[in-house]
């Protein structure tokens, strides 16, 4: 019987320590760390334009070094049209973005021309196999009869 009453006690206690207090201070994980650097402007862009893989895309951006950035990157999409994002972030008022869609083949863009399969012909003919000859069941078909 002790035993079982220290068993229990063990669950018991195993049991409300789940929500006891931690006895270490809760760490501050999202405290925004000091920069000990300045702020530094920047001004960058760049395109891409590969007629062998189609690839054909560009970005700009601009950065005032307060905190204020806009850009803009484009991309030619399969079908043809021209994806244009243009955003600008800021401190006040976050990331602002807005997504136009251009139609038409623009830069001559045509979709790869994809060969069709070649007709699969087989090398060698296929095994020609006998049908198996299976003998009758040794015992007799299972008789079904209701009991009522």
């Amino acid at each position: 019987m002790a035993v079982k009453m220290i068993i229990f006690a063990a669950c018991v206690a195993t049991t409300l320590a789940q929500y006891a207090a931690p006895a270490y201070p809760a760490q501050h994980a999202y405290a925004q760390a000091e920069h000990a650097y300045a702020p530094t402007p920047y001004n960058f862009e760049y395109s891409v334009n590969d007629p062998h893989t189609y690839d054909v895309k560009s970005q700009s951006e601009y950065s005032d070094g307060n905190g204020y950035v806009k850009g803009s990157y484009s991309l030619l999409e399969a079908d043809g049209s021209t994806r244009v994002v243009e955003y600008t972030a800021d401190d006040h008022s976050g990331f602002n973005a807005e997504v136009k869609k251009i139609e038409g083949h623009s830069q001559g863009y045509k979709a790869p021309y994809s060969v069709p399969a070649p007709a699969y012909k087989p090398a060698y003919s296929a095994p020609a196999y006998s049908a198996p000859a299976y003998s009758a069941p040794a015992y007799p078909a299972p008789a079904y009869k209701p009991a009522y």
